[in-house]
């Protein structure tokens, strides 16, 4: 997020200032009556893509990296958050899953557009859930799609579902260690400023001991690690469990099941799972 972006997606969040017209929230709003935000359809950036796939730890490769167009989607999801029809304040609402289905690779060049709708409000067992559902194409064809979660914490709702199961957290059979300059890497690509990523001050002001990696850095890191395995039409979802503190160190492990690849990044000490996930094939 860009600073403009950052400072409308906090106002929401100061009292006093969060009363004024266009900035005030109204809990009981549905998002899935704001419409669609567009990306209207440019070619594929060689060298971000590139930049992307270094930070996340992909190989080079002459497709861009599966879980790339996110990115793109991304300030759309932000024009949706921001609007003053959204129901919750963007700062404390939190990633909670995401899926993503790409149904064949993307090059360098080729001209995506893409568009992104937030669907109806739902509840959660620990609140309030919505998603933002993306589709890009290609000359109008459907060539990837993401389903993004958030979770705004508040009055759960015991008979709602908690979200993704999986049957098992595979045990990490390595460790990666972390540097603490991670998130803003990844913000420097991605255009995901939160502070809650960045540096260690402006994560305590948010209740964080320190900074941590961003959910879909995380994702994107264990689909570079798998991408050899993966096929071309293919499914990834992913729960987001428990913060992953930067510098720090985490274990991943996969496995093989019958359609595709489980797999789980985990604390170290304990294999308490920072994230759990699958891919399929589409």
């Amino acid at each position: 997020m860009p600073v403009p972006t950052m400072l409308k997606a906090a106002l929401p969040s100061i009292p006093v200032v969060n009363q004024l017209p266009g900035i005030r929230k109204r809990p009981g709003s549905d998002p899935s009556t704001l419409g669609a935000r567009v990306r209207e359809a440019a070619p594929l950036d060689r060298h971000h893509a590139a930049a992307y796939a270094l930070v996340c730890g992909f190989d080079p490769r002459d497709t861009v990296p599966l879980p790339y167009p996110h990115v793109l989607a991304f300030p759309l999801h932000m024009q949706l958050m921001t609007d003053p029809g959204f129901p919750f304040a963007p700062v404390g609402t939190l990633h909670l899953e995401n899926s993503i289905t790409s149904h064949r690779p993307l090059y360098p060049g080729e001209p995506l557009g893409i568009e992104v709708r937030a669907s109806a409000t739902r509840p959660h067992a620990k609140g309030t859930v919505v998603d933002f559902l993306a589709e890009a194409q290609v000359d109008g064809e459907p060539v990837w799609e993401s389903t993004s979660t958030y979770l705004r914490l508040g009055r759960g709702d015991d008979r709602a579902t908690g979200g993704m199961t999986f049957e098992h957290t595979p045990t990490a059979t390595v460790e990666w260690r972390l540097a603490g300059d991670i998130g803003r890497r990844y913000a420097a690509v991605s255009g995901d400023h939160n502070p809650i990523h960045l540096y260690p001050l402006t994560a305590k002001a948010f209740g964080f001991p320190r900074q941590i990696a961003h959910g879909m850095w995380s994702l994107a890191r264990c689909v570079a690690a798998l991408e050899n395995r993966l096929p071309d039409q293919v499914t990834v979802e992913v729960a987001f469990k428990k913060p992953v503190p930067l510098p720090g160190t985490v274990g991943f492990g996969h496995e093989r099941i019958a359609d595709g690849q489980a797999f789980a990044l985990t604390r170290p000490k304990d294999g308490a799972p920072h994230l759990v996930g699958r891919a399929v094939g589409a």
